[in-house]
Order: structure tokens, then C-alpha cells, then sequence
């Protein structure tokens, strides 16, 4: 008797789920494209993923979120006593610290965009194999933190030339600094379209991730970060780091909040359509890896 009853509570339940209207059905994906839309469903997992970075991150740390206004300003304090005082490639005419400051919160977000999107498979493996959702929202929450992180970093900025400017310091803000958003997305995009070009390479290739740090540090010297354009003299050479994509954003910010270097305007926009054209090709090929990435790890 008790055997019968269990065959007809499943057969039932069996009924009941044939009958049900299932709102997501997941199927193999026949193409590759760059699934905004799927993307923008999984908006809160997004912001879900953005709150675990921030408490990961700082979990177990003895200064925990200080870490935001240290690191900035001891990588800015560096600059300005190597690259500033003993190597004199900052201007005299604005002070040193806000110099490299103004563009050293730009570079720490790009580099650290790039950094942990170059390792989005890589680090969530063991999360791709159980459960499913769209890859590229795991990305995009990195960029969205970093870009938490930037706010925290800028403000730390900020506060350094209103203390410069009460103590009588040169510098001025021009109409360019307006345009700061604009340039932090592109950053954000570039970094992140290049990370996840890696990320895809990387689940063959392992031993790239180790040149990643390696060529981020080769890329700043190939930025004006530490020294300004204006100190080049060699017009060939200031060209070539003009088609540096980052080089351009660097050189509107410093001109943008102190006044200094120039607006390469032209510059910018092939650095903008170059940004778009590597994100397009990052997501296509980020989407194409993570259908079979489960295998190759």
C-alpha cells in the first residue's frame, strides 16, 4: 500500500511539472555574440558579486579599508621622491605630489582592472563548473568594484589640493576635468577587454598570467605616469606614446585638474575607437572560451 502511494504522489508530481510554464530554459548556446541583454538580467548578481569583492578583499586585514588612502599615497610619495626630486621629470610649475597623485589613482585602476580580469576563469573554476550564469558578469563586477575603489582613491585626491591650494600652491582646474567620468569608463573598458583577452588565452597557456605584472610595468614607462610629455623632446617618441591608448586619458587628466601638459584631442579619439574595437573582440572571444574552458582546466 505504502509503495502504491508513492508511485502516485510522483506520478503527480510528474504531471504537475509537465503542465508548469518555465520562465529560463538553459540551452547549449549555438552562437557566440555579446549578450547585453542576458548580461543586464543578471544585474543583481552583479551587485551581489561587487559586495563579496569588498568584503573578501579586506576580510582578514589589519588596516582593512585604510588600505584605499595608503596605497595611492605611498605609490605617489615614491614617485615624487625618484622620478620628481632626483630625477626631475616633473614640472616646477605645479607641486610635485599632485603631479603624479593625479594620475596615479587613474593607473592603480586600470592596472587593477586588469590585473583580476586576466584571471576571471582561472580564479572562479570551481564556481563555472556548478552553477550557471553569464561569465562576463563576473568582469564586469570587478570593474564596477575597482571603480568603488577609484572614488575612494579620488577623493583622497582631492582633499590633497584643496591643502595645497589653502597653502598657496599654482595650479588650476580647468573644463576638461568634467570630462573625468568619461575617461574612467573608457579606462575601465580597455582594461577589462584586455583582461578577459588573457583570461581566454590563459586556460591554455598558463605561464602568460606570470608576464601580466611584468607587462603592466613596462606599460606605465610607456605612459606618462611618472613623467610628463612635455619633458620629451623627440617628436617621434611622444608620437608613439600618443598611440599608447592610456596615454592619451593620463594627458587630459593632469591637464583637466592642474592645469598642466596638453589635450591631444585626435589622440584620444583613436584611443576610444581602438578601446571599442578590443572590447568587442574580447567579449567574442571570452564568450567562445567559456563554452568549453571546463574541459581544457
Amino acid at each position: 500500500m505504502k509503495e502504491n502511494n508513492v508511485f502516485k504522489g510522483c506520478s503527480k508530481m510528474a504531471k504537475k511539472s509537465e503542465n508548469r510554464e518555465w520562465t529560463t530554459i538553459i540551452t547549449p548556446k549555438k552562437r557566440t555574440g555579446l549578450m547585453i541583454k542576458e548580461v543586464l538580467s543578471y544585474r543583481d548578481l552583479i551587485w551581489l558579486n561587487v559586495c563579496r569583492i569588498f568584503k573578501v578583499k579586506y576580510k582578514q586585514t589589519v588596516l582593512g579599508p585604510l588600505w584605499f588612502i595608503i596605497q595611492p599615497l605611498l605609490t605617489t610619495l615614491v614617485h615624487t621622491l625618484i622620478f620628481g626630486n632626483l630625477a626631475g621629470l616633473a614640472p616646477d610649475v605645479v607641486p610635485t605630489f599632485l603631479f603624479y597623485m593625479s594620475v596615479n589613482v587613474m593607473w592603480l585602476y586600470f592596472s587593477n582592472c586588469l590585473t583580476q580580469t586576466s584571471t576571471t576563469f582561472l580564479s572562479h573554476a570551481r564556481l563555472f563548473e556548478k552553477v550557471y550564469f553569464p561569465r562576463l558578469t563576473m568582469p564586469i563586477s570587478t570593474i564596477i568594484s575597482s571603480g568603488l575603489k577609484f572614488f575612494i582613491e579620488f577623493a583622497v585626491f582631492l582633499v590633497a589640493m584643496l591643502i595645497y591650494y589653502l597653502s598657496g600652491a599654482n595650479f588650476s582646474v580647468t573644463w576638461v576635468a568634467a570630462l573625468t567620468p568619461l575617461l574612467l569608463i573608457q579606462l575601465g573598458l580597455l582594461a577589462m577587454a584586455i583582461g578577459i583577452i588573457i583570461s581566454s588565452i590563459t586556460i591554455k597557456y598558463r605561464d602568460l598570467q606570470v608576464l601580466v605584472s611584468f607587462g603592466l610595468q613596462l606599460w606605465m614607462y610607456l605612459t606618462p605616469v611618472v613623467y610628463g610629455l612635455d619633458s620629451i623632446k623627440s617628436q617621434t617618441l611622444k608620437t608613439i606614446i600618443l598611440c599608447n591608448p592610456v596615454s592619451p586619458v593620463m594627458e587630459l587628466m593632469r591637464y583637466g585638474w592642474l592645469g598642466v601638459g596638453s589635450t591631444p584631442w585626435e589622440y584620444w579619439g583613436i584611443s576610444v575607437i581602438v578601446t571599442l574595437i578590443i572590447l568587442i573582440i574580447g567579449v567574442l572571444a571570452f564568450n567562445k572560451a567559456e563554452r568549453n574552458f571546463v574541459d581544457t582546466i
